[in-house]
């Protein structure tokens, strides 16, 4: 197979892994099968750079489903899934990095970020009237999700606990 059709097959498997659905870790895994064993696959040895690619473009795909569900503007939307999926997202993208041997040790801190803008919109919303609540956690699973993210509860916004859902007894 010449460089330039290589070259297109791999930006096409790329496209797809980027844009995929709400588990990118199992496209990237399709993918590859696709591109190396699949009997109606190209039968391509991918080289490490190339699955450095395909892996840059999952982990992308998994940051932006993170951050999706920590984007004030979302919460009335179709898309939206809550705080409860953002945790969820968050737990899978680390352990499918983990797995890659890759760190999102850089990404953390942008999650903390959107985490607090979330909570101090959703506050001043609910607070005043606007809205209620869109979280769908509870204190406990949102504070446990701090401490993923490495701070303390004392470090979020004021009001957070009272957004969250009821403890089940």
């Amino acid at each position: 197979m010449n460089r330039e059709v290589r070259a297109r097959i791999l930006e096409d498997e790329v496209l797809i892994v980027r844009h995929s659905g709400e588990i990118p870790e199992i496209t990237y895994h399709a993918t590859v099968h696709y591109l190396c064993s699949d009997p109606s696959g190209p039968g391509m040895t991918l080289a490490k750079e190339e699955l450095l690619i395909l892996q840059d473009a999952a982990l992308a795909r998994a940051r932006e489903i993170v951050l999706r569900d920590l984007d004030p503007d979302n919460r009335d939307l179709s898309i939206y899934r809550g705080l409860k999926r953002t945790i969820y997202n968050w737990q899978r993208l680390l352990a499918f990095a983990e797995r890659l041997n890759r760190s999102e040790k850089d990404f953390r801190e942008k999650v903390l970020q959107a985490l607090r803008i979330f909570l101090e919109r959703e506050w001043l919303d609910v607070t005043s009237g606007r809205r209620a609540s869109s979280v769908n956690c509870t204190a406990k699973e949102l504070a446990g999700f701090a401490a993923e993210l490495g701070v303390t509860t004392d470090e979020l916004p004021e009001g957070w606990q009272a957004l969250c859902l009821e403890e089940e007894p």
